[in-house]
Parts: structure tokens; sequence; C-alpha cells
């Protein structure tokens, strides 16, 4: 589904009565606001945070009135604090009031996931580890959650099941261990002649030395290890794979884990425990 197409679906959730036993449109506006009425409204930031969203809004606002004149005052990535005005938008006022909720929903959660990541990505500096993001992410709303997660500096993980082979604990018990899981994952990809990295899972120090032993994977998480565990793992792997810890790593302990040393820390409180930022729309008066 493209952006577009996206925007026009959740449009309807707002506009289009399932039923189809009520006319199209947004009632309240189309009662109560004349059809040739015009004014303007800013966007205002009721708290601090990293901003993300903004090129969203302008495609929201395009697609329900291109004659609407939007005006972005900050930036994908800009800090801002409690009274700052984002964004300035003029034109119908009913195609601002349409617009209104769809534009704040947006913006909220993707600045929320972007500020909550950056303060991942401020616990990690000056140190190698990168913080990515997971999978655990809104159904059909991934792709503008991790875009948010990017804005707050963060990196992404892999996007979806297709572009990374991940063994992970389930994979290997079903498959009977992970000697057998990374023989198979490997005669898959040359059975059908593709490419993608393939990560596994441990869970001990011991698993990490069978994946060593067997070698032929890209990236080796390390999950629900202590800090200790950590350090003791990425001292065996020596370089030889990439490294990601993982489980239960919060920002209180972030810092600790990434100076044991792995390449990355995945975690998938950015995108399911963010708070929303607090932005309101207020109309000109």
């Amino acid at each position: 589904m493209t952006r577009e197409q996206f925007i026009t679906e959740a449009l309807n959730e707002d506009f289009k009565d399932p039923n189809g036993k009520i006319p199209y449109g947004d009632h309240t506006t189309l009662s109560t606001i004349p059809a040739d009425a015009e004014n303007g409204a800013y966007a205002l930031a009721k708290e601090d945070g990293i901003i993300a969203g903004m090129e969203l809004a302008k495609e929201i606002f395009a697609q329900i009135d291109n004659t609407l004149i939007y005006e972005p005052l900050k930036t994908d990535g800009d800090k801002v604090k409690i009274g700052d005005i984002i964004f300035t938008v003029k034109g119908k006022s009913r195609s601002i009031l349409m617009a209104e909720r769809l534009v704040l929903n947006f913006m909220q959660r993707m600045s929320g996931i972007a500020t909550l990541t950056n303060k991942y990505v401020k616990e990690l500096e000056g140190t190698k580890t990168q913080i990515l993001d997971t999978r655990k992410t809104t159904p059909n709303l991934r792709s503008f959650e991790k875009w948010a997660v990017k804005i707050g500096g963060g990196a992404n993980h892999r996007f979806g099941l297709y572009d990374m082979i991940m063994i992970k604990d389930n994979h290997q018990d079903f498959c009977g261990g992970i000697e057998n899981a990374i023989k198979s994952a490997n005669n898959y990809l040359d059975e059908n002649g593709f490419t993608v990295p393939i990560e596994i899972e441990t869970r001990s120090i011991d698993d990490v030395k069978k994946v060593l032993e067997v070698g032929k994977v890209t990236r080796i998480m390390l999950d629900n290890f202590s800090v200790a565990d950590v350090k003791k793992a990425v001292e065996l792997i020596n370089g030889k794979f990439e490294t990601e810890a993982s489980g239960g790593i919060t920002l209180e302990t972030l810092r600790a884990y990434a100076e044991a040393g792995p390449d990355y820390i995945s975690a998938g409180a950015l995108t399911h425990s963010y708070k929303s930022l607090d932005i309101s729309l207020k109309a000109n008066k």
C-alpha cells in the first residue's frame, strides 16, 4: 500500500459509514462551517521533545486539499519546547478541520517514538553501540513507527519476515537445535538462490559457543544475557560476527550493556512503550 492509499484509508475510517446508510463526510464541519470560509491555524507543542511527522503532515494536508498553504517552522528531528509553533496552515476552514485529527494522531505518535528513541541514543553517546527497533509495532503502521525511530536517531532492524532470517528460540526448538537450524537456513538460501542476512538468537554462553563452531551467520543475538555475560560473549565472538544484545534492556541499564561491547542493542520499547507527544492545532482568532 502506498502512503497515498494509506492516507485515503485513514480518512475513510473517519468519513465513511461501513454500512453505507449515512452520506460520506465530516458532518460536524459540513453543518457548521460555510463552504467558502477561509482561515488559518497553527500546531502548538505542549511538551518538550523531538518532532516527527512533518513530511507526513504535508502529504495529508495536500491530499485533502492541495490549495492549503502548509508552512513548516520545524523539520523532522528538531527539538521542540512547550509553546513552540511547529507549523502553520492556511486555506479553506473545512479542509483544515477535516485534516486536523489525522495530522495530529500521526505527529503525536511519531514524535513520541522519536523522543523516546533520542533518549536511548543520547545514553549511548561515546560507545560504539547502535540502538535498533524491533517488529513489535502496530500492524499496518510499521513503516511510520520505524520512520520515527530513524528521525529520533535510531536504526531500523529488519522490516519484516522477508528481509532477514532470524532464528529465534522456538525455531531452534522446533528444528532440533542451533546446529540444525543454521544448516537448514543456509541450505534454504542456496536452494532458492537468494541472499539475506542470518541472525541467530542465543540464550547462554554455551549457545554462543555452538554458533561459533558452526558459523555461517551474520549476527548473533545475546538474548536476556546479564551485562557480564554479554561482555564474555563479545570477547568470545571477537569480531567474527555482528553482536546484538536484547531482552529487557531499559534506559537505566542501557549504558552498562553498551559498555559490554555489542554492536547493537534492540529495544521493543521504542515502538510499544512510548508516550505520544502532546501537540494541538489552534485556530487563528
